[in-house]
């Protein structure tokens, strides 16, 4: 089994892939809608543009440097939200994935301009008392890059405006974990709301639970 931090090889690019066929096979995302990225050393892997999952090839995959300005490599360009991924990476180097996706239910409150609140303790493997919502831009875009990152300055996860979600994770497999439990998170909260008024548990009662789950999931990818 793979662990971080990764070097470039096409294990670890079929494992990109791999990772993209079981979002959809789990119902977390549809179609290519989703991307995910990996920190190799000084660059990240990233799939490429609109190239459907089940065609995909380790060589197809685009590496990009994860400091400064330097050009794509590649076959194909690479998808193009590539920008977050980038940012996300130079920004929390304890972090060595970046799974995006657009569950439907993350999308549902997205759309709706809903952050998540403490409904759950499970929020608190997000980083704190919310999984926060990013304000919305052009998909691809710089202004985007910016409100993911400044949405994620302290948490691992957050919607996106009319968008969907994107999560951080330590290895490949605990990113993919944190996007499933986003949504499960998301449908229990929205179903919480169509029969009754959600309790929300307070900050002493989510930092009680942020000290019980620093070592909380998947430990290996």
């Amino acid at each position: 089994m793979l662990k971080a931090p990764y070097k470039d090889t096409n294990k670890l690019r079929q494992a990109i892939i791999d990772t993209c066929k079981e979002m959809n096979r789990r119902g977390i995302n549809q179609g290519t809608s989703g991307n995910i990225s990996v920190r190799a050393g000084k660059k990240m892997i990233i799939t490429p543009s609109g190239v459907p999952y089940d065609r995909m090839t380790p060589d197809m995959l685009a590496t990009v440097p994860i400091q400064g300005k330097g050009k794509a490599k590649g076959p194909f360009p690479p998808s193009t939200e590539w920008q977050f991924h980038q940012a996300l990476l130079r920004n929390k180097p304890d972090m060595h994935a970046v799974v995006h996706a657009h569950p439907v239910h993350c999308t549902a409150l997205s759309i709706n301009r809903m952050a998540i609140p403490a409904c759950h303790y499970m929020v608190a493997i997000f980083g704190g008392n919310t999984v926060p919502l990013a304000d919305y831009a052009l998909f691809g875009s710089d202004e985007l890059s910016e409100h993911v990152t400044g949405a994620m300055t302290s948490r691992h996860g957050c919607l996106m405006a009319n968008h969907g979600a994107v999560v951080v994770g330590e290895t490949l497999e605990k990113a993919l974990w944190r996007m499933e439990e986003l949504e499960v998170l998301a449908h229990a909260y929205i179903v919480s709301q169509s029969v009754g008024k959600p309790h929300i548990l307070s900050d002493e009662q989510i930092d009680e639970v942020l000290g019980a789950v620093a070592n909380y999931g998947i430990k290996s990818a």
